[in-house]
């Protein structure tokens, strides 16, 4: 790994991911790139040209002198760190950055108080950047005072569609010297399937996933549990997961995968940090 993009609007959430970019950063010998993205309003952009620009540059300004502070931290001491300023309004040109700088992994902090499903799930910016990323995120929602990548949870439903984010998602934390958990929902009514059912699903995958090799069969985790939801976070706290890995499709973001209603109760519990790879 060698270069992290962390989008940032110099709030709390924001310093959250810094941090926690920051810890890989130095575990991998990597640098990290911040990006703020202005997102000028159309009133601007479409004074006369004079006007325009002189208030463009204004903004910028502003922007570069409050990356000044909000860089100026001791967690970053060490670390080759720069900065982007953006006039970008829409979160897919994000994705276009990170391809511009030759981007590893994009590490966000999430906004809100109700819980990492409402945020990352639920139309907010975060997950517009999941939805439109080629590349992995990282979602970080809380400040993490020893934030690791040791014990992870792979949760999907073992379609072959789900292939790719498998072999990217095994590359990545194969660099992080990782113990990982692939987690299968198991969920009642229509949606059950017995011992065998599973396993012969979960067997055709990583055959075709693996050529050939069922080395990974054994960190199979088969749970019962009413919705994937709960499942993948009751499991994910019951070993103490330090990461949740995703699979998600781009055209639908997350709820792709969590598919239903999501309880409240279960939101609140969703604090650890979330991983998603492109279907």
């Amino acid at each position: 790994m060698k270069k992290i993009l962390v989008p940032v609007d110099f709030s709390e959430n924001s310093e959250y991911a810094l941090q926690a970019a920051a810890k890989i950063a130095k575990q991998q010998n990597a640098e990290i790139v911040v990006l703020h993205m202005l997102g000028l309003s159309e009133s601007i952009l479409t004074k006369d040209e004079g006007q325009e620009a002189a208030e463009a540059l204004y903004y910028m300004k502003l922007a570069e002198k409050r990356f000044g502070t909000f860089l100026d931290k001791d967690y970053l001491k060490g670390i080759k760190v720069s900065e982007t300023v953006q006039n970008y309004k829409i979160f897919s040109e994000i994705n276009d950055v990170a391809n511009e700088h030759d981007i590893d992994l994009i590490v966000m902090g999430s906004h809100g108080v109700s819980g990492l499903i409402e945020e990352v799930f639920i139309g907010s910016n975060t997950e517009k950047v999941v939805r439109t990323s080629d590349i992995p995120v990282l979602v970080i929602k809380n400040q993490l005072e020893d934030f690791k990548i040791k014990e992870v949870v792979f949760a999907c439903d073992f379609k072959i569609e789900n292939i790719r984010p498998y072999h990217n998602a095994m590359k990545l934390f194969e660099v992080f010297d990782a113990n990982v958990h692939l987690l299968y929902v198991n969920l009642p009514g229509d949606r059950f399937r017995n011992t065998k059912q599973m396993e012969e699903r979960v067997k055709e995958f990583l055959f075709k996933a693996d050529s050939g090799n069922l080395g990974m069969h054994d960190r199979v985790v088969y749970y019962n549990d009413y919705t994937v939801e709960s499942g993948v976070f009751n499991y994910s706290n019951e070993i103490d997961a330090d990461l949740i890995a995703i699979p998600t499709h781009g055209r639908r973001g997350l709820a792709h995968f969590f598919s239903g209603s999501i309880g409240e109760d279960i939101a609140n519990h969703a604090n650890k940090p979330v991983i998603t790879f492109k279907i």
